[in-house]
């Protein structure tokens, strides 16, 4: 013991004074550390309240004991910036809280686990130097938290420091000669070059016995050595040998390093242990050695198997609670339900867990004045959402004394019970608010997929448009450049393709896909699909062979989803033919109520579980062949949209043959009189005749890349001039101003929308005779709709087809020439 009147002496004399006595009387500490001036050893109450600071920390730090004691926490003395780091770290890696401060030093410590981390410390002075802390949690006998140690080294001379400790016998003054500890020192290659008596009182070897004749792996149980190496090899993803090796690794890397091991005493007898590891190196930073510190963890490790074999008995959750609210202890069923970590839940506020928090500390506090409640009915969430209803029985439980430590506390699962009863008890009522409650969620899908839409259209406008310019630009593209241009339009188009696949299957899904059933003519509609697919086909060296009867063959249905039906059939059909396959469509009445229309291909064809799963949602056909182009949504809308138009869809195939989709649809009573404009494709923009007038198109848009797309495309006519305006409350005063000949209007616009500003024009006599078209990425039907009921004269959707744009813009100059000045709201088709 330290003289009397020494600092030391009057640290133990504070010390005692306050709670922290049971760990003084020990001695270990000032046997062990205290009296080290190379360690800076800083112990504190249970609150954080520094009650011991030693020499060590005085000469480390530049504060007296006096300065420190019973009035702050090491987290004072700390960088500030740090500490709320470390905080937010721990936060992350545990999954939990923690509060910037002295918590966020000892939180690790507090759970039982050693911690040790480098921090800042600032002297008195204000001057700062890195220190390396080690931290544990104090213990009475009752395993109750009493306090923290935290030992630090300054890190700024720490290579020259461990040397010079070597050759001063500072480790025997310092942590050697307390017999709590088991400390070993080596030599660079492991060969033990010190043993203290904590070390021999754990181990039963004298320190002769071992100096200079073995490494601390020849004390270690052999089979745990090699499963370590194992497993640092597969973590680190190097080769790392079975033995001493194994053992240091990471402390020779730089890594401080904790571990529970088996040690093995002279008397063939085993124990677990802790054991922290440091490398020591000299001035030049090589190493020269390792420090192990070891503490046997037989006692606590029982007492803990004891437990938590009590605990994991039960299937139910099962918890214990501290007088201050916080889990000590949980088993798997608790993980089970909460979906947290053992260490997650450990420490934090037990209530937190639930969906009623005050309900559950309220049945705590009944605990606590009753000693004990039953069937206490309390919800648990889950962290993923999921709620489980639990019936808890709980009662408190104390120590030898009599005094209570907590409530221990078990759950009954009732969720299935419950959900029973509630079944028995639902209304229509229940019903109805099931049906208001989803029908939000399909407005709230809709609204996004619109946005969506609109968001992804925008950008597809201008990179489609300026492709299809430098397709048809003058001069040619090169060879190298038609390549590049054909690329990207393949794949915008492809692009814009899966979008409206996906917006059809939502608006399937929530029952707002607008159907138009009429008298079609197959034939014609066969005919288009024909034309569109065929350079598909002679791309992929696929024949296409339609076989159609001579005479009109008519369906009731939505002309332009059969097409849409029959395009994604022949894709398919191309898609997953052989090379230089073929493609036979036929059509043919069934009886004298349906028509069949069937799409063969010569493809590897599919198995019976194959053809099960083809109109499943993101089936993608042939993606075990490689190919998995697509959203694997095609046959599902093809599906539905034969469905709603009273049709069905079918397929049979053969492994190694080819398969045939086919479509069956209502036939028709009468020929459809196909009285139709010339289509939008086969016209596509010529140069205006010589000598014909300079015409006027006021474009309003605010995304300078689609103007900039309309004035390219614009540029190729001598007979067309185009003003703009950026916004819609422009675009009418300069409709007043410069009375255009045609509008383009956009829809989503910076101040007033399109629609408004084509009420503004409608209802102004200098503006209602002019046409306006609406170019706008809000492609869902319903926009549609709502654009022409508005007044729109044509409503086209971005990425824009070249062709049909000019198509439709010289429609709106005929229309503008045969009347002019006549209003044309509510006509919005005359021509």
């Amino acid at each position: 013991m330290p003289p009397p009147g020494s600092p030391a002496t009057e640290i133990v004399r504070r010390a005692e004074a306050r709670r922290q006595r049971d760990l003084l009387k020990t001695g270990a500490l000032q046997t062990a550390i205290l009296n080290s001036a190379n360690f800076s050893s800083i112990a504190t109450d249970e609150h954080g309240v520094i009650q011991i600071f030693n020499v060590g920390a005085e000469r480390m730090l530049g504060y007296l004991a006096a300065d420190v004691m019973n009035k702050i926490t090491p987290a004072e003395i700390s960088d500030p910036q740090e500490v709320i780091a470390r905080a937010q770290a721990l936060s992350v890696e545990l999954d939990t809280p923690i509060t910037p401060g002295f918590e966020a030093l000892v939180f690790k410590a507090s759970r039982g686990i050693e911690d040790i981390y480098e921090l800042t410390y600032i002297r008195k002075d204000g001057s700062r130097f890195p220190a390396v802390v080690s931290v544990t949690a104090l213990r009475d006998a009752q395993e109750q938290i009493i306090g923290y140690l935290l030992i630090g080294t300054d890190n700024t001379a720490r290579k020259q420091a461990e040397e010079a400790l070597i050759k001063a016998g500072a480790l025997q003054s310092a942590i050697f000669n307390s017999a709590n500890f088991s400390s070993i020192a080596t030599d660079a290659r492991g060969v033990i070059q010190i043993f203290n008596i904590g070390a021999e009182r754990m181990l039963g070897y004298a320190a002769a016995d071992v100096m200079n004749k073995i490494t601390p792996a020849e004390i270690s149980d052999p089979q745990e050595v090699i499963a370590r190496a194992q497993a640092l090899s597969v973590e680190l993803d190097t080769p790392i040998t079975p033995g001493f090796e194994a053992l240091v690794f990471k402390a020779s890397r730089g890594i401080e390093d904790i571990y529970e091991l088996t040690y093995i005493r002279k008397d063939g007898s085993r124990f677990p242990a802790v054991v922290s590891v440091t490398a020591l190196r000299d001035a030049q930073e090589q190493i020269i050695g390792y420090l192990l510190i070891g503490t046997d963890n037989t006692a606590r490790k029982q007492s803990y198997e004891y437990a938590r074999s009590l605990l994991e008995a039960s299937l139910d959750p099962l918890v214990t609670i501290s007088a201050e609210g916080k889990i000590t202890d949980v088993n798997q069923g608790l993980i089970k339900v909460t979906g947290m970590t053992r260490l997650n839940l450990i420490g934090t506020d037990f209530s937190s867990y639930f969906t009623e928090p005050e309900k559950a500390r309220e049945g705590y506090q009944q605990v606590f004045a009753r000693g004990f409640v039953t069937d206490y009915p309390l919800t648990i969430r889950h962290k993923d959402g999921r709620l489980t209803e639990v019936l808890y029985n709980a009662s408190v439980y104390k120590d030898a004394s009599g005094n209570v430590l907590g409530v221990f506390a078990a759950a009954r699962d009732v969720t299935e019970r419950q959900r029973l009863d509630r079944a028995l008890k639902e209304t229509n009522t229940a019903l109805e608010g099931a049906k208001i409650a989803a029908e939000s969620a399909n407005l709230a899908k809709s609204e996004f997929l619109s946005s969506m839409s609109h968001e992804l259209r925008s950008p597809l406008n201008a990179i489609l448009g300026f492709a299809q310019l430098m397709d048809s630009g003058s001069p040619a593209p090169t060879l190298a450049q038609k390549d590049s241009i054909d690329q990207i339009l393949q794949a915008g188009w492809y692009l814009l393709e899966l979008i409206n696949e996906i917006l059809d299957l939502s608006l399937i899904e929530s029952g707002k896909l607008s159907i138009s059933l009429e008298t079609t003519n197959l034939v014609e509609v066969l005919a288009d699909c024909q034309a569109m697919i065929e350079p598909h086909a002679h791309k992929e060296a696929i024949q296409l062979h339609f076989i159609t009867p001579p005479n009109a063959l008519c369906v009731m249905a939505d002309r332009t989803r059969v097409k849409q039906i029959f395009v994604n059939l022949l894709s398919n059909a191309i898609k997953y033919n052989r090379a230089g396959g073929t493609v036979e469509v036929t059509a043919s009445a069934v009886g004298t109520e349906r028509v069949r229309i069937s799409v063969r291909d010569t493809g590897h064809g599919l198995s019976a579980d194959k053809l099960a799963q083809l109109f499943q949602p993101f089936n993608r056909l042939g993606q075990e062949g490689g190919v998995e182009e697509g959203t694997g949504i095609g046959l599902v809308v093809s599906k539905r949209l034969a469905e709603l138009m009273g049709g069905t869809i079918g397929a049979t195939s053969e492994v190694g043959v080819g398969s045939v989709f086919w479509v069956e649809l209502d036939s028709a009573l009468a020929v459809y009189p196909f009285v139709h404009a010339v289509a939008p494709a086969a016209v596509g923009h010529v140069p205006a005749a010589v000598g014909a007038p300079v015409r006027t198109v006021l474009c309003v848009e605010d995304n300078p890349a689609n103007l900039l797309l309309v004035a390219s495309v614009l540029a190729r006519r001598t007979d067309l001039r185009l003003i703009s305006a950026k916004d819609g409350r422009g675009g009418v005063e300069l409709a007043r101003s410069a009375q255009p000949d045609v509008i383009l209007m956009d829809i989503n616009l910076p101040g007033i929308s399109g629609i408004t500003a084509l009420r503004i024009l409608a209802g102004d006599a200098a503006t209602a005779h002019i046409p306006v078209v609406a170019l706008s990425a809000n492609a869902m039907p319903t926009d549609i709709e709502k654009g022409l009921e508005a007044g729109f004269f044509r409503y086209l959707t971005k990425p824009i087809k070249i062709a049909e744009f000019m198509h439709t813009l010289d429609l709106a100059l005929l229309y503008a020439s045969a009347h002019p000045g006549l209003h044309r709201a509510g006509h919005p088709e005359v021509l």
